[in-house]
C-alpha cells in the first residue's frame, strides 16, 4: 500500500524532503513532551530509515502525513508493532503533528484511516494504543475514533525513567466494535 487519503490529507512513504521538517518537530520540546529526550538530526533521520525498512518488511508501518491542498508535511501517523518488554503484545497506532497542525483535526482524521486500513487490509482483530498518563491530547483521539480504555490496563513503563513519562495508558479497539 503506497498510500492512503482522507478528505484533506495524504498518508505517504517518506521523501528526502521530509527530512528537514521531521528534525525540526524531534527537537520542538512541545513535541516530543510525553517522548522523551529531543532527537539529534542524525537521529531523526535514523528513524526514518528505519521506518522505510520496518514497512518494507511488514507491509505497514509510519506513514509521512501531508495536508493534500498544500503538499506540507506535518507529522507522521500509522501502524508498529508493540515494542518488546511491555505487558501486551498486538500492533499499535500512533501519530506524531508538528505544532503548527495541532487542534486541525489532523490527527483523528488520520488515525481512522489508520483504523480502517488496519482493520479492512490488514484484517488485524484489534489495535492498541499507549501514551503518557498526561498526554491529554493523544487519549482525546483515542476517544474519537472509539478506543476504550480500562484503567486496570495502565501500566508504568519500565523502560522509562522514573517520572512523568512511566505512567502509561491503554487504549483498545477490536475490529468488531469499530465506529
Amino acid at each position: 500500500m503506497a498510500e492512503l487519503r482522507t478528505d484533506r490529507l495524504v498518508l505517504r512513504r517518506w521523501r528526502d524532503s521530509d527530512l528537514e521538517p521531521w528534525a525540526a518537530m524531534n527537537a520542538d520540546p512541545e513535541v516530543r513532551r510525553h517522548l522523551g529526550d529531543l532527537l539529534t538530526r542524525e537521529r531523526s533521520d535514523a528513524s526514518v530509515a528505519q521506518f522505510q525498512i520496518e514497512f518494507d518488511q511488514r507491509g505497514y508501518g509510519w506513514w509521512a502525513v501531508e495536508v493534500e491542498a498544500t503538499g506540507e508535511f506535518i507529522g507522521f501517523a500509522g501502524l508498529d508493532e508493540v515494542d518488546d518488554g511491555m505487558p501486551f503484545t498486538g500492533v499499535e497506532i500512533g501519530w506524531r503533528l508538528a505544532r503548527s497542525a495541532w487542534g486541525q483535526g489532523y490527527a483523528t482524521e488520520a488515525a481512522l484511516a489508520v483504523l480502517a486500513h488496519g482493520f479492512d487490509s490488514l484484517e488485524f482483530p484489534e489495535i492498541l494504543a499507549v501514551t503518557t498518563a498526561t498526554n491529554l491530547r493523544s487519549q482525546a483521539v483515542m476517544r474519537r475514533i472509539g478506543m476504550t480504555r480500562h484503567p486496570a490496563d495502565d501500566f508504568d513503563d519500565a523502560t522509562e525513567p522514573e517520572g512523568p513519562l512511566r505512567p502509561k495508558v491503554l487504549y483498545r479497539i477490536a475490529r468488531s466494535a469499530r465506529i
